[in-house]
């Protein structure tokens, strides 16, 4: 994509410059994390785009713009795109049951007492639709989030996120097993929704889900670096990915000369499991802003994106109003949810600067990335730290980057 002056697309590059002074000054002299990747694009030309630090906190390599990063939930954008490219050809509706395609989830219990295995439920108020999945309102849950008795059977039943123990039906089949939180619909968790789409897909299309990715998603819009693994060849170019601990320790966290991304993983996460390269996911992002075409390729309808970042929260609520969990890769405040990203529902609400309309996401190694379609801007942040809460890159890339604006 090409690369042009700041200015020349209404932003400051001086002010710009700012992104690399305080990554420098805050993060990288100090060794908080070991390297980060800044791309800022305007009108659909890259004004901003800083591979700073290493690969490694040892600093024995430089970090390079085709770093191949561990995107964990940057995943779940593409793995929504992917259930709506199936929705447009008629093969569900989003009110349909999710039983009609996964026979598992029919007859689901919201949780009452008892521990793994022995849970005590209620018949859930409906069932749960595929709407519910693309907006996190399922009554699902993560086993992160050590809130209550059911995540913590998603635990002690190897349901772990992208690390879940088994293949892509196994592990949705364990996840069916489970107990809900809540009825759908009645609250919003995040939660491994997204991995269910990704089974879905699988299911409706006919295609293994990995397939299914690069033959619709992937190669038409020139993502070649993006997959479940990194191939030998490319190993050189994943980074190292830290643990921020709670006693203040940064840790090795995954070993790029021994990862498990080196192989194919056993189970595809439609909610974490990718990897991606900055340039590769502002392709992606450029499609989204573009209204769902990329150079000629057409992914999605203007009206299909149109819905999915949309609020889709009752009533217009926000996070605050609607999430029961402690987690997510978003602030609760003055944001809203839509068909697999967060949407902001303006800047009065959220207490930052921004537009309302504008819709990201983020991945637990402190990836994130947003798109604002008032501004016609798309920002991207790669970095390898867990976990995403150790330090608010995204609330100060946001202040710098919209500082910028100077048309």
């Amino acid at each position: 994509m090409e690369m042009v002056k700041p200015e020349e697309v209404g932003l400051s590059g001086e002010r710009l410059a700012r992104i690399d002074a305080h990554l420098r000054d805050r993060y990288l002299g100090p060794g908080k994390i070991s390297g980060a990747l800044t791309l800022v694009a305007r009108h659909g030309k890259v004004a901003h785009c800083s591979a700073l630090g290493h690969m490694e906190l040892e600093q024995r390599r430089p970090l390079e713009e085709d770093a191949i990063f561990r995107i964990y939930s940057m995943t779940k954008p593409i793995t929504s795109i992917a259930t709506m490219m199936l929705y447009e050809k008629g093969l569900f509706q989003l009110r349909d049951p999710v039983h009609k395609f996964i026979p598992a989830f029919r007859d689901m219990g919201v949780f009452q007492m008892g521990t793994y295995p022995a849970f005590m439920t209620e018949p859930a108020k409906r069932p749960m639709r595929i709407k519910d999945l693309l907006s996190h309102t399922s009554g699902l849950t993560y086993g992160f989030m050590h809130r209550t008795p059911v995540d913590a059977g998603y635990r002690k039943a190897g349901l772990e996120g992208v690390h879940s123990a088994g293949n892509l039906e196994e592990v949705i089949e364990k996840i069916a097993a489970m107990p809900l939180e809540f009825s759908p619909g009645d609250a919003w968790n995040y939660s491994m929704s997204t991995d269910v789409l990704g089974y879905l897909v699988q299911v409706v299309s006919g295609k293994p889900f990995d397939q299914f990715l690069r033959e619709e998603i992937f190669e038409p819009l020139g993502m070649r670096d993006t997959g479940f693994f990194v191939p030998p060849e490319k190993q050189p170019r994943l980074p190292a990915c830290y643990e921020r601990r709670l006693n203040g320790k940064t840790v090795l966290q995954d070993d790029p000369e021994k990862s498990s991304y080196l192989t194919p993983p056993g189970f595809l996460s439609g909610g974490g499991g990718l990897v991606s390269t900055a340039h590769d996911y502002l392709r992606f992002c450029e499609m989204l802003r573009r209204g769902g075409e990329l150079d000629g390729t057409r992914i999605v309808s203007r009206k299909t994106l149109e819905l999915m970042t949309k609020n889709h929260l009752p009533d217009d609520q926000d996070l605050t109003e609607m999430a029961v969990g402690t987690f997510s890769e978003t602030p609760y405040e003055g944001v809203g949810f839509g068909l697999g990203f967060s949407v902001n529902l303006g800047p009065a609400r959220t207490g930052a600067v921004g537009s309302a309309g504008e819709f990201a996401w983020g991945g637990a190694a402190s990836t994130a990335f947003w798109v604002d379609p008032v501004e016609d801007l798309v920002v991207i942040f790669l970095t390898q730290l867990l976990p995403s809460r150790a330090y608010d890159f995204r609330a100060q890339l946001r202040s710098i980057v919209y500082g910028s604006i100077i048309d």
